[in-house]
């Protein structure tokens, strides 16, 4: 999807500048995986899960989509950079709850950890990591995408993050939040996990 495409996706028409920005944000030639086709990705999840009739605030899970990796540059703090971005920039566009309710989500994906009762945040941390259910060609491309971000940091040292970073997933009573998810998406998602980690660890 080009740049335009995923425009037409924006969900403000009135605000086209700001989608455009974003756009641009996610299109900058130092992402390898948080990147437009990510949010491409993400925001066709959401749909999915709408589609299946998983009940969530369609506009403010799809703007969160939009801002959850507004900012990203390797650096501390970038969902919380990303939710003040989506703070100030949303502030005129719609009304102050959905402001609230973006910025909150937009925290929400540093960890994956919704509450149950949070359908938002349910539908949006589903919707960001369905990566990790991929097909295996897909999820390849998403690993070696990962550790080009990371570049920097010597094999080893990212071998041992990014395992417990997998591990951490794994014990996780279920990767998955919403029951589509959980059943379309939660055992093709742990069998890659599980297949990564072993490779991490040769």
């Amino acid at each position: 999807m080009s740049g335009v495409d995923l425009l037409l996706a924006w969900p403000l028409p009135g605000a086209r500048a700001l989608g455009a920005q974003l756009v641009a944000a996610y299109n900058h030639p130092n992402r390898r995986y948080h990147d437009a086709r990510h949010l491409e990705e993400v925001l066709e999840r959401v749909h999915e899960l709408s589609a299946d009739g998983v009940e969530f605030d369609r506009m403010a899970v799809v703007l969160a989509a939009w801002f959850h990796d507004g900012v990203y540059d390797g650096e501390p703090d970038a969902e919380k950079r990303s939710a003040a971005w989506a703070a100030e920039a949303l502030d005129t566009l719609v009304d102050p709850g959905t402001v609230d309710e973006v910025v909150r989500l937009v925290l929400l994906t540093e960890q994956h950890r919704p509450a149950d009762d949070d359908p938002n945040g349910c539908a949006l941390s589903d919707a960001d990591l369905a990566i990790l259910a991929a097909p295996p060609e897909r999820y390849a491309e998403y690993v070696a995408a990962v550790r080009e971000e990371y570049a920097h940091v010597p094999d080893d040292q990212f071998a041992l993050g990014r395992s417990a970073v997998l591990r951490d997933l794994l014990a996780k009573p279920h990767l998955f939040h919403t029951s589509y998810a959980q059943t379309s998406w939660e055992a093709a998602a742990r069998a890659n996990v599980e297949a990564e980690l072993v490779d991490l660890a040769r």
